[in-house]
């Protein structure tokens, strides 16, 4: 058993326990909008605000079946890049609310326009539906910005960043980065952290089980790239990486092997796991030491890509 009382600080255990006092551990025995309506409170109670200087519009990028709603964040220096921001949630939870202030902030920070992404949810749309929406966001953005587009999310959403970068390798406009915050990518569950955190505290094995089953709606889909950007076969060619991982998450052995992947095809990928760190820390940025010091890396991880510029 892993002793979770060494590995995590007394601020990541209050943050720990403010969470499951709005988010129960059993939440994945709720029905899908009970999961909802739980994880939007609690989000809500996390909200921190807009930096100042950050303007907001929310529109919708129109499709030839439907209408994929988006979020723009911009500050008043002239932006360098946009960020296409994919949020997390397993694919069922989330929207343009949920991380709202994580993306002003990046915009605060980074200067650049940040674009969020409201793709469909499952079970009510089902694999591949989340991924053609983020690669329709993809699209408009490559034909609508004349600066570079960097790819960010997190959990879910960084599992949909991968898959665009190995969709867009032979796109004319393709990423210029992509950084990817305690992603699932569909690595191997019998070792690693899988095993080692398959009981950490904020995500388990059985909470990814879960998740991979509603958004697949059962169907196998081993190989599936699109599913699991880890079964891919050719890591060349892709944006350069920064994969930042937690500790205590028992996805952050996918951190690694995506790291190592790319690596060993030549190409550039930078992983760092942060040390004592639960899954979901990006909503402890302001009241825990550590995650706010992650949240500063990825923010610069973000600006040096944006322009071009590599950062380990």
């Amino acid at each position: 058993m892993t002793d979770y009382k060494a590995l995590i600080d007394a601020e990541t255990w209050a943050f720990i326990e403010r969470t499951n006092s709005y988010y129960p551990p059993d939440t994945i025995d709720y029905t899908i909008a009970q999961q909802r309506e739980i994880y939007d409170r609690m989000c809500r109670e996390f909200f921190a605000g807009y930096p100042e200087g950050v303007a907001v519009e929310t529109s919708a990028l129109a499709t030839p079946t439907h209408d994929i709603p988006i979020r723009i964040y911009r500050s008043a220096s002239q932006a360098a890049a946009t960020a296409l921001y994919f949020h997390g949630g397993g694919f069922i939870l989330g929207g343009l609310d949920s991380h709202d202030d994580v993306c002003a902030e990046l915009c605060a920070r980074t200067g650049y326009e940040v674009v969020s992404v409201d793709y469909r949810l499952a079970p009510e749309h089902l694999h591949p539906a989340a991924f053609d929406d983020v690669m329709s966001a993809f699209e408009w953005a490559a034909a609508n910005r004349e600066h570079p587009v960097v790819l960010c999310g997190d959990s879910a959403g960084g599992n949909l960043a991968a898959a665009v970068s190995h969709a867009t390798r032979g796109h004319q406009r393709k990423p210029i980065g992509q950084v990817l915050i305690y992603p699932g990518l569909g690595g191997d569950r019998s070792r690693g952290s899988y095993v080692t955190h398959a009981e950490a505290p904020m995500l388990t094995v059985r909470d990814l089980e879960f998740y991979k089953n509603v958004r697949t709606g059962g169907v196998d889909g081993t190989g599936d790239i699109t599913l699991s950007p880890l079964a891919d076969g050719d890591f060349a060619n892709l944006p350069p990486t920064v994969l930042i991982t937690a500790e205590c998450d028992p996805l952050s052995s996918d951190g690694e092997a995506y790291r190592a992947r790319v690596a060993a095809a030549g190409g550039r990928a930078y992983w760092l796991e942060e040390p004592g760190l639960v899954h979901g820390y990006l909503r402890a940025r302001h009241t825990v030491g550590r995650a706010r010091a992650s949240f500063t890396r990825i923010v610069d991880a973000v600006a040096a890509l944006g322009t071009g510029e590599w950062v380990p």
